[in-house]
């Protein structure tokens, strides 16, 4: 009596699933023992194919890493192979910059120093521009900030000591002044007459400043609608200097008033005039420089 199935026996295959394993004798008995040393052979056969395919295995991702590194060491080597030499090639040594290699050199440049504006009105020699009241004080009217004073009648003499009073005469003259301009602004019942002292250097403005008191004052222009003041009555006065030319304020009230510490728009009003004269002054230089450096 069978109890397996007809056909002729499989094969064994230990590589294939379910395959029927041989016994000894061939005869496929229930008593018969299994080959043990036939399946110790096909367990050798299936371990050693295993470990051959991951030698395998491991020996294609050996050479594909090293395509990949072959392939990036090309390509950051691409200007060598392109222009036919080996992409291992290095630069000579005289080729590579040297961290010690001294830094290129270049002639020194620079350009002339800008001229200075006080030089061109500092002596009769450099100050050659036109003078005259109307230019050194031009148009009608006067604005300093929000406040517009109203031009009146102007001077202009050779005769310094003249157009001074007190202590100023004598100053002039010691430093021999060679014109005195003068102008008068008005606002609001007060007004104040300005004298630019012309020297021929500015040593003799500077020492003609220095020697100036309390006393040393312009004498006060009217005229052209504007009366008479500080004519016997207190006004404050001003001094200063810039290049050869000494400017001199007086300021008061043309209604005859002495002027007292309390009175600050008087103050400022001298004040206003005298920034001013400064300003006209310095733009003097200021054209005189700007022409002799485009010439």
């Amino acid at each position: 009596m069978s109890f397996g199935q007809g056909g002729p026996p499989q094969q064994w295959d230990p590589w294939k699933p379910h395959s029927q394993q041989p016994w000894n004798g061939g005869g496929g008995g229930a008593g018969q023992s299994p080959d043990w040393a036939a399946l110790a052979e096909a367990s050798e056969a299936r371990h050693k194919r295993r470990r051959l395919l991951l030698i395998g295995g491991g020996a294609l991702a050996t050479v594909a890493i090293g395509t990949a590194v072959a392939v990036a060491v090309v390509s950051a080597n691409g200007d060598d192979r392109a222009a036919g030499g080996p992409s291992s090639q290095l630069p000579g040594t005289a080729d590579i910059p040297s961290a010690t290699a001294t830094a290129p050199s270049f002639a020194p440049t620079s350009a002339p120093p800008p001229l200075d504006p006080k030089e061109f009105v500092a002596s009769a020699q450099k100050d050659k521009a036109p003078l005259s009241p109307d230019i050194l004080f031009p148009g009608t009217q006067l604005t300093m900030g929000e406040t517009v004073y109203r031009k009146g009648p102007t001077a202009d003499t050779r005769d310094c000591a003249s157009a001074a009073k007190a202590t100023l005469p004598k100053v002039l003259n010691n430093n021999d002044c060679t014109r005195l301009i003068r102008v008068t602004y008005t606002k609001d019942g007060m007004a104040v007459t300005v004298g630019v002292a012309v020297f021929d250097t500015e040593a003799q403005a500077t020492r003609a400043k220095q020697q100036a008191d309390n006393k040393s004052i312009v004498k006060s222009l009217a005229g052209g609608g504007v009366k008479e003041f500080c004519d016997g009555a207190v006004c404050r006065s001003t001094t200063n200097a810039y290049g050869r030319y000494a400017y001199f304020t007086l300021a008061g009230f043309t209604d005859g008033k002495d002027v007292t510490e309390k009175d600050t728009a008087v103050f400022a009003t001298g004040d206003d005039l005298q920034e001013f004269t400064f300003r006209q002054i310095r733009r003097r230089g200021e054209a005189q420089a700007s022409a002799a450096a485009n010439q």
